[in-house]
């Protein structure tokens, strides 16, 4: 994929290391001179381009018109979602990321077309909470302007789906299991997968089927 960064912080830097490692086409947008000047020295592979990512003539000069999605990193939720705005309006990207330092601003990155925003804040949140109890379920990200959720199950000993197939346990609709992390193991599920107790549980799903999910995975949770 040909993948356009903007913001050099230690975010676009490792992320731009990361997707080139996995042998990915990647240019990068950075504002300040000499966080740029050091990012091309370290990184020779990739295309670093010194300027403002809210301005399109630096975006084209990034290669915008040809990337397959643009990353807005920077550390202004302002600038991450006017970079994903004209991505989308001048240069037609049909996927742009977002970095969220704001976790109130999530649902505006959402409505205004953005097909993923990372709110590393609520997620670190979600994970510390997961520790305290885990008859819950933790929405690590969302997806397709907030419709989908990447989530997590902790299978307790009560689970209703503990030690039955998978192919036995009816999921609610625009839902599915994506990986099992079993000690320190990871399996892909399969229809004859068995669930186990402490088993977590890695799912998609829709918004509105969340609570669904949680109810089938691990029964219904009484309200204190």
């Amino acid at each position: 994929m040909y993948i356009v960064i903007v913001g050099g912080g230690k975010v676009g830097f490792y992320l731009a290391k990361k997707l080139t490692q996995n042998h990915h086409t990647v240019s990068l947008v950075e504002k300040d001179t000499a966080t740029s000047e050091e990012i091309a020295r370290e990184l020779n592979n990739i295309l670093v381009i010194n300027g403002d990512g809210c301005n399109s003539r630096f975006l084209e000069d990034a290669g915008v018109s040809r990337a397959d999605v643009v990353a807005a990193v920077t550390g202004s939720d302002e600038v991450n979602l006017m970079v994903c705005q004209l991505s989308k309006q001048s240069a037609q990207v049909k996927r742009t990321v977002a970095r969220v330092n704001d976790p109130k601003n999530t649902h505006t990155f959402n409505q205004v077309g953005v097909d993923v925003a990372v709110d590393s804040t609520s997620i670190i949140a979600k994970i510390i909470e997961e520790e305290v109890s885990l008859e819950d379920l933790v929405t690590l990200m969302t997806f397709k302007r907030g419709k989908l959720a990447l989530v997590r199950v902790d299978l307790t000993n009560e689970s209703p789906c503990v030690n039955k197939r998978l192919m036995d346990i009816t999921l609610p609709r625009a839902s599915v299991l994506v990986s099992i992390l079993r000690a320190d193991d990871v399996i892909i599920p399969r229809g004859e997968t068995v669930l186990l107790a402490k088993d977590d549980i890695i799912a998609l799903t829709a918004i509105e089927n969340e609570q669904e999910l949680l109810d089938v995975l691990i029964g219904k949770v009484a309200k204190t």
